[in-house]
This record gives C-alpha cells, structure tokens and sequence, in this order.
C-alpha cells in the first residue's frame, strides 16, 4: 500500500481521522510523523520516511486551537523540505485566520494574509482549501490555491433529502453568492436575511428579504463558530411562516455551547462536513469530505501519480 517515491502523504495533528479517510480514498499508506511537545507545550516534529524528491501533501486543517495546528503545519512544510521533498502541497479544509482578510480599523493586522506567508515563508508549494470564509482571498496569497466547494458534496445530499417548495437562504449578504450557486444546482428561491451587528459575534435585528411563507427552507454557509448566526436565521424564518427550516454548513467550528445552541434552535436538520473533527450526534448529518480532497489530490499528482483511486 506505500506510496512510491513521486508522491507521500502525511498527517498533521488536527485532524488524524481525516488524513486517514484519504489514505483510503488514495489506497496509499500514511508516511510515519512522529508530533510530541516539550513539557512548556512547543512542539517537536520528526518525520521518519524517506521524502527525497517527493511530492508531498500534508493534512492539517487549522481547527481549534488555530494558531498551534497552524505553526505545526508550518512546521511539517519546513520538515519535509529539509528531508528533500521538491514540493509541498498543504490540504487545509479548514483555514483559520481567513475571516479576517482586512482591517476595519487601524492597528489591525490582516491576520488571514499573515498565516499564508507563514506558509510561504517555509516553503509551502500549493494550498488545497474548502470554502474560503472570504473567496477573493485566493488571489492575495502568495502561492496557488485551489479551493474547493463543499457544494459538490452537499447539493447531492440535498436531492436526497427531496425537499418541496424549496428555498435557499443566506443568513447574511456576504453569503448570497454561495445561495445562489445552490439554489441554482437545486432549481430553488433565494432569500437572504439582513442583519446588524452590534459587537462581534453578536447578530441582532434579523429581517428575511423573500419569499419564505409556507416554504421548505435551506439555510447555507461556510461554517458555524457560535452557533448564533444559524440560529437566530431560523428563528427569523420560524417568524415569517417558512414551513421547514434546515441548515447546512461547511465547517463546525462550534465554540462553547454552540452545538447546545443549534441542536436547541427550530431546524429540523442540520448538515455538516468533516472538514474539522466532531463529535458525532444523531441530530447532525456529516459528510465526508476525503473524496473531494482525493480528486484534488490526483489532479495536483498529474498523471503518473501513486494516488489512484481505491481498486
């Protein structure tokens, strides 16, 4: 099952499951990655196989706690160049730091753009990422990006579901791209909820701008961190006569009491992916997402690549 020299795949800390489903997807073996901490918790990377001339990819998503699994990514990055890799791919689904790509007030940093030429600095080749919290922010990085929609995942789900009289809802107008692109896959209303904040994190006042009124309800968005978004969003949709209301997000970031906070809100399914470990729930339906990062894998590993699909 090992992999051949061209190519290796290796497994951060933040997300061991994952980086196993994808060995799997691949039918190739995980590289050994020895991760330890010192007493004072800095870390310690060794990794034991043989990466002269390969093509590697590592698995590390920036789930909490962010900036650690962010400094071990670049870490592994720096590794595997010092133990002769001739490119690193980083497949991060998850990657923190992206909601904030600029300032809105000085003395701000652009945090989002910081990690990126942490990743660069250390030799970081290609990043492979999921549903970007900002999608322009693709083009200021400095290196390629390929950034994959968890839609290719979500909208077959969907359509197993077989919901009627459908409506697609953005809880706010920086998703209403996103709302568009399902509801076009899924022949669906748009609807977007308006809304103000009074500090971050915090949303109030919410008003659903469309069609809602005895209507099967879809919301979407890239990820849930206190869970206040999605469930207020339901409740507004509660309020204007939607029918059924279900939410469906990329990333369970899920801070305290944000899983109490959505499993307690009026949504009568709630759709997630494994882009960032999660406990299991009978309320929440995961989705895999190795598959995607497989297809990513083999385009990035071109033709002769060691990452074939599973026989």
């Amino acid at each position: 099952m090992s992999a051949s020299p061209g190519g290796k795949l290796l497994s951060g800390d933040a997300h061991p499951t994952l980086a196993q489903d994808l060995a799997g997807e691949l039918n190739v073996a995980l590289e050994p990655v020895t991760i330890t901490t010192f007493a004072d918790g800095e870390a310690s990377i060794c990794i034991e196989g043989d990466m002269r001339d390969a093509l590697v990819f590592i698995v590390q998503p920036t789930s909490p706690p962010v900036a650690e699994h962010l400094l071990t990514l670049a870490l592994l990055i720096d590794a595997a160049r010092a133990a002769g890799a001739v490119r690193t791919v980083a497949l991060v689904p998850y990657f923190g730091y992206a909601r904030q790509e600029q300032r809105s007030q000085r003395g701000e940093p652009r945090s989002a753009q910081v990690a990126a030429r942490l990743l660069a600095a250390v030799g970081l080749d290609h990043l492979v990422t999921l549903d970007l919290h900002a999608p322009a922010l693709e083009s200021a990085f400095p290196m390629p990006v390929t950034q994959l929609r968890a839609e290719e995942l979500f909208v077959p789900r969907l359509r197993e579901w077989k919901l009627h009289d459908l409506t697609i809802v953005a809880p706010d107008a920086g998703g209403l791209k996103r709302g568009q692109r399902y509801a076009s896959a899924l022949d669906a209303g748009l609807a977007v909820i308006a809304k103000t904040r009074s500090r971050p994190d915090v949303a109030a006042q919410r008003q659903v701008l469309g069609d809602v009124q005895g209507r099967t309800c879809v919301l979407v968005d890239d990820l849930a961190s206190t869970g206040r978004t999605l469930a207020g969003s339901a409740e507004a949709l509660r309020r204007a006569g939607a029918r059924e209301v279900h939410a469906v997000f990329t990333h369970a970031v899920m801070a305290a009491e944000a899983r109490e906070r959505l499993l307690s809100a009026p949504l009568d399914r709630i759709m997630t992916s494994d882009s960032i470990p999660i406990a299991e729930h009978t309320r929440l339906e995961v989705v895999r997402i190795a598959p995607l990062l497989a297809q990513a894998v083999r385009g990035l590993s071109g033709g002769d690549s060691p990452f074939q699909a599973k026989r």
